[in-house]
């Protein structure tokens, strides 16, 4: 790796990255080299060419399995070649380095490059090819290119071309400066602040109450909206189960064993008179006092935490024993109601304690717990029960025992559910099962599956129900329900357009009910209890106007009261401007580098090798 000094280009400031180099970078520091990426059908070197430049089979295959294990480990899982181009990821990736080859091609074309002594610069600052010293070592220079399938000249190549990438982007992207009529209105879109008034409709506000539904309203409802009334597709799955629930009220109780459980949980079953207490520690017995003495004047406990540059959850002990409060202790039990108390000594220093409560002592005898104890026992023991059955449930499985048969020869609990995927009913409460439900397939063979309770269960698919409409009378208090709620949203409507006319006639808002003002709101505002629909209404309405504004379960009205345009002086605009000019500077510098790698892919002109391509992909099923 040579340095010559006389050809180095100036250093300049990047204003991109090479998608390529970052890639390969990555690949280096988590190893995603050595996947197979050496070769691709034959003598054949590219996937493709824009002008004079080739576009790598390698440099293809890297970037596509380095962008589907960045999107893969975001989704917690491995994409497959086919889940990649279903999401469009392999024309994505190829369109990149179909767009970092056209500015390569247009470097050559015009003559940019840099010399070798960049070049080294560059390199022996990664970190991935430092040794144990900590600087640059060529041997594990060497090494980690090996591990990645890269030649040194390779590399270096390729550094290179990022380099040269880079300064024909910043002599593009550069000098751009947003228009003052674009970064003003931007500014003044962002910053107009707007004052309401909203008035919420409830069925109180209604003149007329809603009228009961007949029969014919309720039928006529349920045949228009039987979609809403219709069973969703279902797999009939038969099942078998052991659940410690069911099988605790048959395990035997031995007293002997419930009191060695009683005494092994002892500290829960008697607790101590305890106190809730929060310490303050000082440096000297002299500042304790000078603090209690603020307090005793009226200071608050606060404001001594406070001034420590503590808060009070830093010094809060929670419920403590005399015990645990050491030679602090017997003073702090013997307070007869909350207060601050000290100096007292602690293992800390010189400390103020307040005592914010007493917790009387607690004592649930043998008796008292036995019923909860005896619970606790059996379950644990229908547990290991559970356990000890579950290899013989097993190899009857394995020796072509249907789920009936479990149920007859292994005393399991046989029952039938119909499951659609979010189901949380019956058996289905279970994560597990739910996930083996959703797996089942029709003819799978029955396996166990562990329950997060330390039950058991074995599952058959039996049949796909498809989706059913639930019979009226079946379904008549779901009806009745869904039937008033649209008869009550149709009639605040009617009354909220009402009262939108007599607002617009010269009535004031503030008669027709119980009205909230807001008096001035962002268009990114946040307004508690109304729909997101609301402050983009209140913001294309005019001064004065009234709306009737809609959701779900929410009928208002609201009338825009004040227009407050955004603030022109002051830091705070200033600063806000700054940000939207380098905003809308960067946008426009994206914009010319987009265009001009699109001109020069278009002078170059773009040639793709579909076979090359293809098997690419092959490798990577």
């Amino acid at each position: 790796m040579a340095r010559n000094d006389e050809t180095e280009s100036p250093k300049r400031k990047r204003k991109g990255a090479s998608v390529m180099v970052w890639l390969l970078m990555a690949m280096l520091v988590t190893g995603l080299g050595g996947y197979g990426v050496t070769n691709y059908g034959g003598r054949v070197a590219a996937i493709g060419s824009v002008g004079g430049r080739d576009i790598d089979v390698k440099d293809y295959g890297r970037a596509l399995q380095a962008e589907m294990n960045a999107l893969g480990a975001q989704a917690g899982t491995q994409l497959t070649m086919q889940q990649a181009r279903d999401m469009g990821i392999d024309a994505r990736v190829r369109q990149q380095l179909v767009t970092q080859t056209a500015v390569d091609d247009a470097a050559d074309r015009i003559g940019v490059s840099v010399g070798d002594g960049r070049v080294a610069q560059d390199i022996t600052a990664m970190p991935s090819f430092h040794g144990a010293a900590g600087g640059f070592d060529r041997q594990t220079y060497k090494m980690t290119l090996d591990r990645n399938n890269l030649t040194e000249a390779e590399f270096e190549a390729k550094i290179r071309d990022d380099l040269a990438r880079a300064l024909v982007q910043g002599a593009v992207t550069g000098g751009f400066v947003a228009p003052a009529a674009v970064t003003d209105t931007l500014y003044n879109f962002i910053g107009e602040r707007r004052g309401f008034s909203l008035l919420v409709l409830s069925e109180a506000d209604l003149a007329t109450p809603l009228a009961a539904p007949t029969d014919a309203d309720l039928k006529a409802f349920y045949d228009a909206n039987v979609a809403a009334f219709t069973k969703p597709e279902a797999k009939r799955i038969t099942y078998v189960s052991l659940l410690p629930e069911k099988l605790a009220a048959t395990m035997p109780v031995d007293d002997a064993e419930l009191k060695k459980l009683y005494d092994q949980h002892h500290d829960e079953y008697v607790k101590p008179e305890r106190r809730l207490v929060e310490r303050l520690v000082f440096g000297t017995e002299d500042e304790a006092k000078a603090a209690k003495a603020r307090l005793d004047a009226g200071e608050s406990f606060e404001k001594l935490v406070e001034e420590r540059g503590l808060k009070l959850i830093d010094i809060d002990l929670g419920d403590v024993t005399q015990a645990e409060l050491g030679a602090a202790g017997a003073d702090i039990f013997a307070m007869p109601e909350p207060g601050v108390i000290g100096p007292l000594p602690s293992d800390l220093g010189p400390a103020l304690y307040r005592m914010n409560a007493v917790l009387a002592a607690q004592e649930t005898s043998f008796d008292d717990a036995r019923e909860m104890l005896t619970l606790d026992y059996q379950t644990d023991a229908a547990r290991r029960a559970i356990t000890d059955r579950s290899e013989a449930i097993n190899d009857a499985l394995a020796g072509g025992a249907t789920l009936e048969d479990l149920a007859r020869e292994q005393a399991m609990e046989l029952g039938t559910i119909d499951y659609a995927a979010g189901s949380d009913e019956g058996i289905a409460a279970y994560p597990a099962f739910r996930e083996a439900a959703d797996a089942a397939n029709a003819g799978d063979f029955p396996e166990t599956v562990a329950l997060e309770d330390g039950g058991l269960v074995a599952l058959r698919l039996d049949e796909i129900v498809p989706a059913t409409p639930i019979p009226f009378d079946e379904a008549r208090e779901g009806v009745t329900q869904a039937w008033r709620a649209e008869a009550l949203h149709k009639a605040l409507l009617a009354e909220a357009e009402a009262m939108r006319e007599k607002v617009a006639a010269g009535t004031s808002i503030s008669t027709l009910g119980v009205v909230s003002v807001t008096p001035e709101i962002a268009r990114n505002g946040f307004v508690e209890g109304a729909p997101p629909s609301l402050l983009p209404a209140v913001f294309a309405m005019s001064e004065g106007e009234a709306k009737v504004i809609e959701d779900k379960g929410f009928v208002a009205l609201v009338q825009l009261d004040r227009v407050a345009p955004a603030e022109q002086e002051g830091e705070g605009p200033a600063a806000l401007k700054g940000a939207i000019a380098a905003q809308a500077e960067q946008a426009l510098a994206q914009d010319a580098f987009a265009l001009f790698a699109r001109a020069e892919a278009d002078i170059g002109g773009i040639t793709l090798n579909q076979a090359a391509i293809d098997a690419v992909h092959a490798q990577m099923r």
